[in-house]
């Protein structure tokens, strides 16, 4: 398997709040990679790190073979990759339609975007039955799927995911996360952010559990499930 994603020893800073301390993984083509651990511990942050939004003090970012560190986060838009952010980031006073618009903005081939904006309508057929509606009158379960939706659109290869459950009733979780397989399995490679442990790591390839900035645990998503420490401390098994 060729590595998609390769963060090597990255620190970050928040003025003098050290938020990651040499923190290493690699995502495989292919793969869902899971990154779990309690609030507070620096997943958001790896994920930011990653996008661009947030600049690691040390070490080195690398996206299919080439260093993606100082660039703009737009630029590493249009290298393949895709950021839905903790909160969704939604534009509410947007339709749903001009919100998915957005999302193919640097792109300029109208017959693969109108190919990829009917896919996604086809994985949330809630949202096309909203097409003219304000995404701000969504439901968060609907405004969630409007955040994913929108992030395909850009036709990424990578998908980093912040959060995707966060809020939602038990049911709708589900469905996002049955999507995510979904995604995976037609070939979008994805890094996944998740406060449910127990369902990011059925999902996952790989799982990794980040403490207090430092990566502490690493291996198959499935062996991570069985791991008692790991059950005890995440998944609330006593």
């Amino acid at each position: 398997m060729t590595a998609l994603l390769e963060v090597d020893n990255i620190d970050v800073h928040y003025g003098g709040i050290h938020a990651l301390k040499g923190v290493s993984f690699s995502v495989d083509e292919g793969q869902v990679v899971t990154l779990i651990g309690a609030n507070g511990a620096g997943k958001s942050t790896v994920l930011r790190a990653i996008s661009g939004l947030v600049k690691p003090s040390k070490g080195s970012v690398k996206f299919a073979g080439r260093s993606i560190m100082g660039l703009p986060a737009h630029e590493i838009v249009a290298l393949g990759m895709a950021h839905v952010p903790e909160g969704r980031g939604i534009f509410s006073n947007l339709t749903v339609d001009e919100n998915l618009q957005l999302g193919a903005f640097l792109r300029n081939d109208s017959a693969g975007i109108a190919k990829d904006r009917a896919r996604a309508l086809e994985l949330f057929p809630r949202l096309a039955e909203r097409l003219g509606q304000n995404a701000g009158t969504l439901s968060g379960g609907e405004q969630q799927m409007l955040a994913i939706a929108r992030a395909l659109l850009t036709r990424p290869k990578l998908l980093l995911l912040d959060e995707p459950s966060l809020g939602l009733a038990p049911q709708v979780a589900q469905l996002i996360f049955k999507i995510v397989r979904q995604i995976q399995s037609e070939g979008t490679t994805i890094l996944l952010v998740e406060q449910n442990a127990h369902q990011a790591l059925k999902v996952a390839t790989t799982g990794h559990v980040l403490e207090v900035g430092k990566l502490a645990h690493s291996g198959p998503a499935a062996e991570l499930a069985r791991d008692d420490k790991i059950r005890k401390a995440y998944l609330g098994v006593h």
